[in-house]
């Protein structure tokens, strides 16, 4: 009888080991969740007042919650972290896209998309060999760990670089390069992680220039035309704009991928072609995926700090060091150099961006790939890469304001944006424009007459103290005004353009040759 019964007490426990997820549990995860979203949010603040980028933190968050850490979780899925932080990447890719303004990036795009293709091959060759002679890697290894790391990583550069007051061809250079290489890269670490015999280099170019057409062609078609939708159809609620933009964005990223090209320039391209096509409401939009990049950023950086073990990183430090040390010397700057002279860049915005190569998230997801393939050694090959991101970010982030100093770089502070608020009154062909007049504005002393805004469009309301008043046409606007403006479809673009070149330039934007587009 105790034969049956033992069994029986078994099965039973096993069973209530096995049990599903109740809603106390649920509860629970909520509670973690949230606590460890919290810690980050304050988080954020700690790494702007020390320069530090935030992806460091996070990271600390992870390896804190981990099996060495105070949270004793145990967590080695690479193939699940590497379908997470492939999701978070989109998110982050898409909040970097929208906030790329095309006037900045347009005189910077042959550079960045030399330093992106060509560049990147430099950079892989480059640190391959120096993984393979002085490390002691064999080539299969070398190479993925080259192309793992030449990757800059978006959310690193994009957290870093708007925060200082740099020349527009500088940020627009590295900001486009962050978000077009990953494309490349991806291609590269997927070939050299598959088993058997490698490609002809040859084959290998061939690949990523279909891959990136296919992926540049659906962003931007993706783009354009969720833009054309957006604005000539009024949603009910100004709540399902920054959905239905974000909505696109991933959506461009499926075309793409599921159309064998690069989902994550899609994504990029359709972002920027949103970001820059002035949409209803977009300073609610702007904020929306503001905030659902941090959360995918949060996210991310977390699990990867899960993934990684302390204890054993022990012997691949001093490889790290070295490798790092490789790229960040000698393979970054014979890339940028070699990229960058022909279209005659000074040799001081080639030494920043050369230090400005940022590493972050994006390479550590890459190293996943060949543990999730089986290649030899994967592990190594992931805390090789765990310990250059952690240090070289260490290093390089906040030095980087440092050396923008010395190289005299500073671009000075920027006139702040007006972000105008538009809602599209559809029954009446006309669209509300809303916004408030900020500190450093040159509107500030302007006489609503001097606006000089065209024909079918008007200052209908003027709220300034918390009381609100129709204006005359002498009405000299303040700072911290808050300006409503009704204008009529055809001319909504006009209208817009010339209030932000009034609030750039002054009463004088037009003669100065100011009129505001983008």
């Amino acid at each position: 009888m105790s034969y049956v019964r033992e069994p029986t007490r078994a099965c039973v426990r096993a069973r209530e080991r096995e049990r599903p997820l109740t809603v106390h549990d649920l509860n629970q995860l909520l509670l973690v969740c949230s606590l460890v979203l919290l810690v980050a949010v304050a988080a954020v603040r700690i790494s702007s007042r020390s320069g530090l980028p935030s992806l460091l933190v996070y990271l600390g968050i992870g390896v804190l919650m981990g099996q060495d850490g105070i949270g004793g979780i145990r967590f080695d899925d690479a193939e699940l972290t590497q379908v997470i932080g492939y999701a978070a990447l989109v998110v982050i890719l898409a909040e970097g896209g929208l906030g790329t303004k095309w006037k900045e990036i347009k005189p910077a795009l042959p550079a960045a998309t030399a330093l992106a293709l060509a560049g990147t091959g430099i950079s892989v060759g480059v640190t391959a060999a120096g993984a393979h002679y002085l490390v002691g890697l064999d080539w299969r290894q070398a190479l993925i760990i080259g192309a793992v790391v030449s990757s800059t990583d978006a959310a690193a550069v994009f957290s870093v670089l708007r925060k200082i007051p740099l020349p527009a061809r500088v940020t627009g250079t590295l900001e486009a390069e962050s978000g077009f290489n990953d494309a490349p890269v991806v291609i590269l670490v997927v070939a050299f992680s598959h088993s058997g015999p490698m490609e002809h280099w040859y084959v290998l170019v061939g690949e990523i220039a279909l891959e990136l057409a296919i992926g540049a062609a659906i962003g931007i078609a993706v783009g354009f035309l969720g833009s054309w939708g957006l604005r000539h159809v009024a949603l009910p609620a100004s709540g399902l704009y920054p959905i239905a933009v974000m909505a696109i964005a991933v959506t461009a990223y499926a075309a793409g991928a599921m159309a064998h090209g690069s989902g994550f320039l899609a994504v990029y391209l359709a972002s920027m072609v949103l970001g820059n096509a002035k949409l209803p409401h977009w300073p609610a939009t702007r904020g929306f995926a503001d905030g659902v990049g941090w959360i995918a950023q949060i996210g991310m950086f977390v699990l990867l700090g899960l993934l990684v073990t302390p204890h054993e990183l022990g012997d691949d430090i001093l490889p790290a060091l070295v490798i790092g040390l490789v790229l960040t010397m000698v393979a970054r700057p014979l890339s940028v150099v070699a990229c960058l002279v022909p279209f005659r860049v000074p040799w001081r915005e080639q030494a920043l961006m050369s230090w400005a190569g940022l590493r972050g998230a994006v390479p550590i997801i890459l190293a996943t790939i060949p543990m999730v393939s089986g290649v030899r050694d994967s592990r190594t090959i992931f805390n090789i890469v765990f310990v250059l991101v952690v240090v070289y970010t260490l290093l390089q982030g906040p030095t980087l304001p440092w050396l923008a100093r010395k190289l005299n770089l500073g671009g000075g502070p920027e006139a702040a944006d007006l972000g105008i608020e538009s809602a599209p009154l559809e029954r009446l062909r006309g669209h509300l424009l809303s916004f408030g007049i900020p500190e450093g504005s040159k509107m500030h002393g302007v006489e609503i007459n001097e606006l000089r805004l065209p024909a079918g469009a008007a200052v209908t309301l003027v709220v300034r103290d918390g009381k609100s008043f129709v204006p005359l046409p002498t009405t000299v606007l303040r700072r911290a005004d808050e300006l409503l403006v009704v204008a009529t479809d055809p001319v909504r673009d006009a209208a817009e353009n010339r209030l932000r070149a009034v609030a750039a330039g002054g009463k004088l934007a037009g003669w100065l040759g100011t009129n505001g587009a983008n």
